[in-house]
């Protein structure tokens, strides 16, 4: 039963059918890449429950607590729920010891698909997305070896994140792309000058992540907050003076509209913006039920035009000095070199 009435979207030109609500299962195998097993119990109701309310978009990744993630995917979708879930899985990064590093060379993702069909006990693949560029492997190598698994059937369709419309162009004379993941959220538009147009004038599915700026969206975080060193917002311009003040006044104003208007809290009012873009999904992170709370209250709305000029006002008229996200991939292989 499709308790939330949940909008799908066909996935590029795949034929695949999915809910433009994902669940994002990074906090599932820990906030860490090194995974959490604490409340496990409680943890692996939610994709059920997700799956129970129509968002059939399972959104994963080998690195996220080091297959911890896709373990309990598998383990959630073996007793049935399967056929009723579209899972997206990455490839492009191997780690050892702790230390991540970008690999789509052919016979890194031969490996790695393998290795993921085994933990998500399943015999083919929904969205197999590669996860950065990788400086030491031509790009052409990598999309022929994805074109290869689409023929065998072991996906169904080729996915990539964080490449640029330059990277995307090359990439598809090798193979088809069915969906791009880019941050995109109501701080971060870059996306919008170069990568979501080529998507729309190829037909591509936009994946959008970090719906929630990194917590900046959430209205928990204060000028007070204090982030863990190894935090990658300690290095995000946007999360420090002189421009912290300033996002933090833009995301109480629009907590205001949005609580006046719409009675919803803030982080309704970012995931509704996202859905209003065309041809998205929101992934949507949440390691616990009650995490998917906000999405209910926007099934089945939109924001019309005066809400989204209202928006845009508020944001240009408290962020002046904006940037965009900070991306900070994994070094390539020729920089990290591992222990045997």
């Amino acid at each position: 039963m499709n308790e939330w009435a949940v909008e799908t979207i066909e996935i590029g030109t795949s034929g695949i059918a999915a809910s433009r609500m994902g669940l994002d299962t990074e906090a599932i195998g820990g906030w860490a890449w090194g995974g959490s097993t604490g409340d496990l119990e409680r943890v692996m109701s939610t994709i059920p429950s997700a799956i129970e309310r129509g968002i059939t978009f399972i959104h994963t990744a080998p690195v996220y607590g080091f297959g911890l993630s896709e373990r309990i995917v598998g383990v959630m979708l073996s007793g049935g729920l399967r056929e009723r879930a579209i899972i997206a899985t990455q490839t492009g990064l191997e780690w050892r010891d702790g230390k991540v590093r970008r690999n789509s060379a052919p016979a890194h993702v031969r490996k790695e698909v393998e290795e993921s069909l085994r933990r998500l006990r399943t015999d083919r693949i929904d969205l197999y997305i590669v996860q950065w560029p990788d400086p030491l492997t031509p790009i052409a190598e990598t999309a022929k070896t994805l074109a290869r698994l689409l023929k065998e059937g072991k996906i169904r369709a080729i996915g990539v994140a964080n490449y640029s419309a330059e990277q995307m162009d090359e990439f598809r004379q090798a193979a088809p792309i069915h969906a791009v993941q880019v941050p995109c959220n109501l701080f971060e538009r870059e996306a919008e000058s170069s990568v979501v147009p080529y998507a729309r004038r190829h037909n591509i599915a936009v994946l959008c992540y970090d719906t929630l700026c990194r917590g900046l969206l959430t209205g928990t975080i204060t000028a007070t907050t204090q982030f863990q060193e190894n935090d990658l917002r300690q290095s995000d311009p946007k999360f420090h003076e002189p421009r912290l003040s300033q996002y933090l006044s833009a995301a109480a104003a629009l907590d205001r509209y949005a609580r006046a208007c719409y009675g919803w809290p803030l982080t309704a009012l970012a995931v509704r913006w996202v859905l209003d873009q065309a041809n998205t999904i929101a992934l949507w992170g949440a390691r616990h039920l009650e995490h998917l709370d906000p999405l209910k209250r926007v099934v089945g709305r939109r924001l019309d035009d005066m809400a989204t000029r209202q928006i845009e006002k508020i944001i240009r008229h408290t962020v002046k000095d904006p940037i965009g996200p900070r991306l900070m991939p994994p070094p390539s292989r020729s920089k990290l070199p591992l222990v045997a």
